[in-house]
């Protein structure tokens, strides 16, 4: 079995990344680490599922999670201070020899974000930026194979359609389906040497010079 641990596991796109994998790749455990893992009820007679209460910030309990993993996906931007989330990512997955770590995050990061819509997206993610961009630091600088996603402004369509664009290059589209995400999410820990070492994109390039959100 490929062991795959989520934190962060009750957010909607990691939800909809559980659903998939637990349909599509039969090979793979899937550990869901979350403060209430009562959320996830529906989900503790799977047999291809172990829950765990936890909170990210918790070095010890992210370390204890981190036992036997094969990945580990991180299914929050990491807007704590000192950037506590990734560090203990990266410390714990050196100590338990976790390969591969997939991290959410959002556009931005590089002002790759074009135009108006770049400009206003500034103004409302700039608060948060900082973190963000050390946190996809970190992970570079980590030594360990690591996908950092730079999430659009999300909606709840149902589609999957999305372009992906890789580092140095604009970023194309402005809003994306939280399933066009969760669709890159499950494609990783398919085949874990995609998107490796690379820090993506991804939004519906239909979106492209709008300048505000499309739900």
């Amino acid at each position: 079995m490929k062991n795959v641990l989520i934190l962060g596991a009750n957010g909607q796109i990691a939800r909809i990344v559980e659903k998939r994998v637990l349909v599509e790749q039969s090979d793979v455990h899937l550990t869901l680490f979350l403060r209430q893992k009562s959320r996830l009820a529906n989900l503790a007679d799977n047999s291809r599922v172990t829950l765990i209460d936890g909170n990210m910030t918790d070095y010890q309990a992210v370390k204890a999670a981190m036992h036997g993993q094969d990945i580990v996906y991180i299914a929050a931007v990491d807007h704590t201070p000192d950037n506590v989330i990734t560090r203990n990512v990266i410390k714990a997955s050196r100590e338990q020899g976790v390969q591969r770590i997939i991290e959410s995050s959002l556009l931005g990061l590089y002002n790759e974000v074009p135009g108006e819509y770049g400009r206003w997206n500034y103004q409302m993610v700039k608060s948060g930026l900082p973190a963000a961009v050390h946190a996809d630091e970190l992970l570079a600088q980590s030594g360990i194979s690591y996908t950092t996603l730079r999430f659009p402004w999300l909606n709840d369509r149902d589609e999957i359609k999305y372009q992906l664009t890789h580092r140095n290059e604009p970023y194309v589209g402005v809003s994306g389906s939280r399933q066009s995400m969760a669709d890159v999410i499950v494609k990783i820990i398919a085949d874990p040497t995609f998107l490796a070492n690379d820090s993506v994109g991804i939004a519906d390039a239909a979106t492209q010079g709008e300048t505000r959100p499309v739900y």
